[in-house]
């Protein structure tokens, strides 16, 4: 097969399609755009999980003389020395308990001034109605319900709250975005191979005179298809090139620029250039193979002539 053949057939397809073709390229772009942002979603949140789950900590908080009053967890008093002593000497014993760090009221009272000292509450707030509490670092989070069972509820305990937790329903609605961005993916790449299987059979029924005569003069149904299947091919692939490019352009305007993500949340540890870069190949396979493949299929029929 002449690639010169190939090559000419390919550049005619494309001028005489060029708006279904402009639309096909459109379509194959927005839809591994989604894709590679899905990925890249939650490659982010399995980053996350592993710098994050590595720092929660389960909180024991004990009741102080405001709690007594108020809460039914406390109803029978502030926490007492002996109890403080338990509690750490119970908790010295668990061999899912890796640190133990104590916060009294007025350190609980200094990090809040800190935090928060801006607010009109904390001008109201003094030490003694801070709750004083114990930060126990897990050998393994996922053993919350260790650390629950065995101090809710006891004499001088007003909660045990587990940090996971609260990371957890983040993580959740993470996972839904990336859901619903490959949700949104799947209907694009349809819309696009539908498009790309109409522009196709127009191309071919545009040049059933052609592909006709070649038939009769021998020519194999591979030599025929070839130039309709490089067609839709190279469509898809520079639909792939702009997916790459927006791909990067997206991740440089939000994290890497002046004043990006990067700059305004320090806490998260965003993904680097290595996890993009590794997915751009991915991409640009599937924006070559997704068309060809659907031409291929598409154009069955056109060779029975």
């Amino acid at each position: 097969m002449r690639l010169q053949f190939v090559m000419s057939e390919i550049r005619v397809g494309l001028r005489r399609n060029l708006t279904m073709t402009f639309a096909v390229v459109v379509s194959v772009a927005l839809s591994l755009t989604l894709l590679g942002g899905a990925i890249l979603l939650r490659d982010q949140v399995s980053a996350m999980k592993g710098y994050w789950y590595d720092k929660v900590n389960v909180s024991i908080f004990l009741c102080n003389k405001s709690d007594a009053e108020s809460d039914p967890n406390c109803a029978k008093g502030a926490v007492t020395a002996d109890q403080k002593k338990q509690i750490v000497a119970d908790l010295d014993e668990m061999k899912i308990v890796d640190d133990v760090v104590h916060e009294s009221q007025d350190d609980a009272y200094k990090h809040y001034k800190e935090q928060f000292g801006d607010s009109p509450l904390a001008a109201t707030l003094t030490p003694d109605q801070m709750q004083e509490s114990y930060r126990i670092k897990l050998t393994d989070p996922e053993k919350y319900e260790v650390i629950a069972t065995a101090f809710d509820g006891r004499e001088g305990v007003q909660s045990v709250q587990d940090q996971k937790g609260i990371l957890d329903n983040l993580f959740t609605m993470l996972g839904m975005l990336s859901t619903a961005a490959l949700a949104l993916m799947a209907v694009m790449l349809v819309v696009a191979m539908l498009l790309i299987v109409n522009t196709v059979r127009v191309s071919a029924f545009s040049r059933r005179r052609e592909t006709g005569i070649m038939r009769l003069v021998g020519a194999s149904g591979f030599y025929i298809q070839a130039p309709f299947i490089m067609e839709a091919a190279v469509a898809g692939l520079i639909g792939g090139a702009l997916a790459c490019v927006f791909l990067v352009l997206g991740r440089f305007f939000t994290i890497d620029s002046g004043m990006a993500l990067s700059e305004r949340l320090t806490l998260i540890n965003f993904v680097g250039w290595d996890a993009l870069l590794t997915k751009l190949p991915l991409i640009l396979a599937i924006s070559f193979l997704m068309p060809a493949l659907a031409a291929f299929f598409a154009l069955r029929k056109y060779l029975k002539v």
